[in-house]
């Protein structure tokens, strides 16, 4: 199994202050200038690009260049993304698997920006980085930084969420007209919580929809309007959704994944993914949604579907109030993640003891 093949089951198939320089470019083209050497090196905005013409990963069909060429080029749409935003990214090193790199590394330039922050999950600070800039995005591109994951909140406010987040995953790779399907019944629950969100393609084989909230919402909050929205969805299509944290509880189903909160990461709009001939998490309007597919946007091809305007941003809705119904509703809703790790711990006591299922 290529290493870029094990990286997806080892995710699961789903994981101002600072300004910087926008240098006028024909976006189309996705264009860039630089300094070019002899042996695949090359010189952009003070950074050192290396070893540029490697394949970027097994099964990529695309080079390191190809990556530099279409961040640079997609610069000014992505960095309004990332902005002051605690940043994760995905690095793949040649011929080795994939990993997700949260703490900068010991050589990160001094001019990297970096916030600390508490990170739950390993239970110690992490140094994140903020890709503000150009360079910097230039710079985790040399570093073979493929996937980009900023936090959903800003490193100012960490206990601020600035979106409510449903991932749409579907239960195999054919499965994305499943999970426009699935898009299009939150598209209708958030109208009946008068809200408004905008979409995009994961970049792998699910959907993702953000609903931009105001700053009276806290992240508990924002939690708990989440879950309410994903039960709303698995009720008012029960066919095509449902909300089992559980994969053998799913039925082929779409899981409607509450879970991209408090201080968890999505994949940013416009950032590519390590997958066979990488594609791009691209913003499509609502009434395109039917009418593409993952693949249509990949580091090669999405240039010519950018237009002239940053497409994600005149998709989104502004901030939004979200009701206290809505809130109190998923208060009630145990967390996914809580609610199948007792499930797990009961079905594998039932299985020493099958007594335990009576």
């Amino acid at each position: 199994m290529p290493a870029s093949t094990r990286l997806f089951w080892r995710l699961g198939l789903h994981m101002s202050q600072f300004a910087f320089v926008v240098v006028p470019r024909p976006r189309s083209s996705l264009a860039s200038s630089a300094v070019s050497g002899s042996s695949g090196a090359e010189e952009r905005d003070g950074v050192q690009l290396t070893n540029l013409d490697q394949p970027l990963f097994e099964g990529a069909g695309a080079t390191k260049r190809d990556l530099v060429e279409y961040l640079d080029g997609v610069r000014e749409l992505i960095l309004p993304e990332l902005k002051d935003r605690p940043l994760s990214v995905v690095r793949v090193h040649r011929g080795q698997e994939a990993f997700m790199q949260k703490n900068v590394p010991k050589y990160t330039p001094a001019w990297v920006p970096t916030v600390r922050l508490w990170a739950e999950t390993s239970r110690r600070e992490v140094s994140y980085a903020l890709c503000n800039d150009r360079r910097t995005l230039l710079w985790f591109a040399n570093q073979r930084a493929v996937e980009y994951h900023p936090t959903l909140s800003r490193a100012d406010h960490p206990d601020r969420t600035t979106h409510l987040v449903v991932d749409l995953d579907p239960p195999d790779s054919s499965g994305f007209p499943m999970a426009v399907r699935a898009a299009h019944v939150v598209r209708q629950v958030l109208s009946d919580a008068k809200l408004q969100g905008a979409v995009k393609t994961s970049g792998a084989k699910g959907v993702h929809v953000f609903v931009p909230v105001d700053d009276t919402v806290s992240a508990a909050e924002a939690a708990f309007a989440t879950r309410a929205i994903a039960a709303r969805a698995a009720r008012l299509d029960p066919a095509v959704a449902t909300t089992a944290f559980m994969k053998e509880d799913r039925e082929g189903k779409v899981f409607v994944d509450a879970t991209r909160v408090g201080g968890a990461t999505v994949v940013s709009a416009y950032s590519p993914r390590i997958r066979p001939g990488v594609p791009v998490s691209f913003p499509v309007g609502w009434g395109e949604l039917d009418d593409v597919v993952p693949q249509d946007f990949t580091v090669h091809t999405a240039g010519r579907h950018l237009g002239e305007g940053n497409r994600w941003a005149e998709h989104m809705p502004p901030a939004q109030r979200v009701s206290g119904d809505l809130i109190e509703e998923g208060r009630a809703i145990p967390a996914g993640r809580v609610e199948a790790m007792h499930e797990g711990k009961r079905r594998a006591a039932a299985k020493r003891d099958p007594r335990r299922l009576r």
